[in-house]
Order: structure tokens, then sequence, then C-alpha cells
């Protein structure tokens, strides 16, 4: 079985594209970059009272454009490959996005892969983009990417969202072949759509190996309906995780940083493993969060009602052995890629400090038992 760990490149301030040499080592499958306007963590906590994190940085939401890095990232680097870890669709119009890959996969020299989502509440509501029918918008705009990709000469399209006339795109593609398409996706049209179109798949939202396997089998059944020949699809993983002994996941789990891992799950996440979601029977997860209405009354209400032996059941939490153990039940489901993000680190600095050093031990713990 041919497992490998991706490399995850922060598109935040610090940057710390200084480790791009590293992730170029021949050790990792892919390196991903984020690419957001706003993280998911609740402005009301980020402050010196709930984290220490907030004494090093002023806001959690630093982002940089992470297109604009991915390029960074494809000339400073010669081996490894580029992939955005998701670009939404609402804020990037596809004509857009279908130049940009073509410029980053010849920067990249064809090591390009455009990650793509429906997007989320709080990179496009506030900033006056129409979030409404984002997964109709996705699908559209990737028939408009390949158009442009594919079509010698002008194309017309009439679509609901997009109106192309005469349009055309005479870069060639890089050594004749168009970038793959990797999409971030849980619900079963999303999952039918990657099938349909997609190269390679970041689950948002799969947390058991069973619940894996079930997603995947959607996927390769419909790219099979399609015709489509899908020995060579990349089933992988962004996986939360928190590594440490029994006391470090005490302590870490009774920080409001760590209790606000749950405001990204839906309630219908947490309902399957026997809870009740602290934002209501609706919550919809990502779909919902927007940092700046979480008041701190709020957040603190909350903490205070989250039942933290979720995060234990629904997330890999251990040490090291433990957490890859969980891994290992996701590539016995059919995963190949997996970045484990430690978000033990966000317990505070002296976890941030040790976070590289354990994920690393848990990829060569998985390693090893996928040998």
């Amino acid at each position: 079985m041919k497992v490998q760990p991706a490399a995850f490149l922060r598109t935040t301030l610090p940057l710390g594209i200084d480790m791009i040499e590293a992730y170029d080592s021949g050790r990792y499958h892919s390196i991903w970059l984020p690419d957001h306007m706003v993280s998911f963590w609740p402005d009301s906590i980020w402050t010196p009272e709930f984290t220490d994190l907030a004494t090093v940085s002023p806001s959690p939401h630093r982002h940089l454009d992470g297109l604009a890095v991915a390029g960074a990232a494809a000339v400073l680097t010669h081996n490894t490959p580029i992939a955005t870890t998701v670009v939404d669709t609402v804020r990037r119009h596809p004509a857009m996005l279908a130049q940009t890959a073509l410029t980053l996969d010849h920067l990249s020299k064809g090591r390009f892969i455009l990650g793509l989502g429906s997007g989320e509440l709080e990179n496009t509501v506030p900033y006056g983009f129409d979030f409404s029918r984002p997964v109709s918008r996705l699908e559209e705009s990737i028939k408009v990417i390949k158009l442009l990709w594919q079509s010698d000469g002008p194309i017309d399209f009439h679509g609901e969202f997009y109106q192309l006339e005469h349009a055309r795109m005479d870069t060639e593609l890089y050594d004749g072949k168009c970038p793959p398409i990797w999409l971030g996706a849980a619900g079963p049209r999303m999952l039918r759509i990657t099938g349909r179109e997609g190269d390679g798949w970041w689950p948002a939202g799969a947390y058991t190996p069973e619940d894996y396997a079930a997603k995947l089998k959607v996927i390769l059944d419909a790219g099979g309906a399609a015709g489509r020949d899908m020995s060579h699809f990349v089933p992988a993983i962004t996986q939360i995780s928190l590594i440490g002994d029994a006391g470090e996941i005490d302590e870490m789990l009774e920080t409001p940083m760590v209790k606000s891992i749950i405001l990204m799950l839906t309630a219908e996440d947490l309902r399957q493993f026997g809870y009740e979601h602290p934002m209501g029977p609706t919550w919809r997860g990502i779909m919902d969060f927007d940092p700046v209405k979480l008041s701190r009354d709020k957040i603190i209400a909350f903490c205070d009602a989250v039942n933290t032996q979720a995060i234990r059941d629904i997330f890999p939490v251990g040490t090291p052995a433990e957490v890859a153990a969980n891994f290992k039940g996701l590539a016995d489901a059919g995963m190949r890629v997996f970045k484990v993000m430690d978000y033990g680190g966000m317990a505070g600095l002296k976890y941030g400090a040790k976070s590289a050093e354990k994920v690393r031990a848990v990829e060569d713990e998985l390693l090893r038992l996928c040998a």
C-alpha cells in the first residue's frame, strides 16, 4: 500500500516559506496551501485572557493570497507538487481560476494541483459575495474551467452563473496536460461531482474508516458511471488531531481554542456520535461560522457546554502511536495521502513549539505501519 504524507504551507503571517526546501525533499506527496480570508477561530477568544497565542500574533486572520503564495512555492521547489486546499469558486471567477492554474502549472513545470471547494460563510458573506447555491456554482465553474483548458479557439457558454461569448484561452497546457483538479467534498452531491470531475479528494468530514470508505465508494461509482478511469484517482485527507500524552491531552481539552474545534462540525456530525451540538440542532459548521458574530459571552457559554469527550471520540487523539493507528484505519479504507493537522498546538505556545515534532512522529509511525 502506497501511503504518503503531505506538507502544509501556512498562508498566514508569519509565512514560514523558509521551510519550503524541507517540503521539497522527496518525503512528501505534495505541498498543500489553504486559501482563506478568515480563519476558523472566534475573535472574542483570540485575546491574552484566553490564549497566549494572542501575545505573539494580533489576529488569527492574517491571511495572504493562497494562489500568490503558490506561485512563490512553485518557483522555489523542483520536485513536489503544489496544491491549493482549497480555493472556493464563490470569490474567484472560473476564467481567472483557469488562467491562474495554467500559470502556476507553467511556473512549477507541471506540478500544480487545483484544489477546489464550494466555500464557507466566513470567507464570502462578510465581503459581499453571493453565497447562495454554492454547490451548483462549483459544478458550473468546473465546466467553464475545463472548457477553457480543452477548447481550441473561442467558446460560448450560457449557464446559470456564468456567461461566456467568444471567450478564449490560447495559453497552451504545460506538456499537453490539464492540471489535476482535487475537490473538498462530503455530501452526496459533492461526492458525485468529485467522481465525475475530480482527480483527487479531500473529505470535508469523514471521521471513521467506515464513513471514509462509503464516501470513497460513492466517488468511484460516480466516476465509473461517467466512463472515467479512476485508477489514478487520489483519495486524501486533512485530519484534525490532538497529539500528546494523557496529561497533555487533558490540558489541551480545557482550552477554549481547542474546544472551538466543535464549531467546525455540524450538528449532524455530532449526532452521529451521540452528542448534541452546543450551537443548536441546525448548526451547519463552517457553513454558519462567522468569527466576528460570536461574542465573548456566547463563546464562554459554548465552551461551558462542550463535552470534550466528543473531541476524543471523533478525532484522532493520543500519543503519536495512537494517532497513527487511527490514520492506519483510514489508509485501510482507501486513503493514500494524509496531512496530520495537530490542533493541540492551538492550546498555547508551549504546545505549538512541539507540534511539528509530534506530527513528524505520527507520519513516521504511519509509514511504518503501512510499509
